[in-house]
């Protein structure tokens, strides 16, 4: 059996040793899914800080013309960055053959609990089937960690990692199993919220992620970041070189 582990917030695997296992971090609205669409439209990497002023310091290593700086703080474009936290903003024309330096208010703290892991993997419903294809190719230990939505819980992200834990159990002779609480929660939320697309629809347009978006008028990010499978790319933690690419 190869135990799958899930952290509904980021606080709660902080003092966890994920040393031999393979981390994935879920923030659906809307770091992972940006992050996901930028490595697919050709960016060269991701170059993930937790603060604006890192951001601005780590800009200082790279000239204009090959670095973008993309995030938020609360939702909103950070002032005098190139691009904000929308999927719809990181076209290819836009990022390809650019690092970009990324900092967002949830997304990148989520991160940060996870650099004990044996891999990090970025994780979204937009690369879905093959973040479960790779992890179920390693059969290494599997946590999810949700990055919620100013410390507090949010749908959107249990309902992926309740999609995760389904997937990989569907797999004929499945060597998998949630073992504690909170991967069985999560998959019991996504089996009764996420399996239907009007409850799923409606589940994700209800969450506080979400309702965060709706007010600045964002739904079209929302709507994005319920699309499944539209890339077939996993962006993997380079330690080494601290930043994201595509898992090779």
């Amino acid at each position: 059996m190869i135990p799958i582990r899930v952290s509904l917030l980021p606080t709660f695997s902080e003092n966890s040793d994920l040393t031999g296992q393979v981390a994935v971090v879920v923030d659906i609205l809307r770091a992972s899914t940006t992050i996901v669409h930028a490595l697919a439209n050709g960016a060269r990497s991701i170059r993930p800080c937790s603060t604006v002023e890192q951001a601005w310091k780590l800009a200082e290593q790279f000239s204009p013309q090959q670095r973008l700086l993309g995030g938020e703080r609360h939702c909103q474009t950070i002032e005098g960055f190139d691009l904000d936290n929308s999927p719809l903003g990181y076209t290819s024309d836009r990022v390809a053959a650019r690092d970009i330096i990324f900092t967002s208010t949830n997304g990148t703290y989520a991160l940060e609990t996870c650099t004990s892991a044996k891999q990090i993997y970025i994780g979204a419903f937009v690369n879905l089937s093959a973040v479960t294809k790779n992890l179920f190719e390693l059969k290494q230990p599997v946590h999810l960690v949700c990055a919620g939505t100013n410390r507090q819980f949010t749908a959107e992200d249990i309902l992926f990692a309740g999609a995760v834990i389904d997937q990989l159990l569907s797999e004929t002779e499945s060597p998998f199993e949630p073992v504690e609480a909170q991967g069985q929660m999560a998959l019991d939320y996504f089996r009764t919220r996420g399996k239907s697309p009007a409850s799923f629809r409606k589940t994700m347009f209800e969450s506080l992620g979400a309702e965060n978006l709706i007010k600045l008028g964002l739904q079209p990010d929302i709507e994005r970041a319920m699309q499944f499978d539209l890339f077939e790319i996993v962006p993997e933690w380079n330690s080494e070189e601290r930043k994201l690419i595509v898992s090779k």
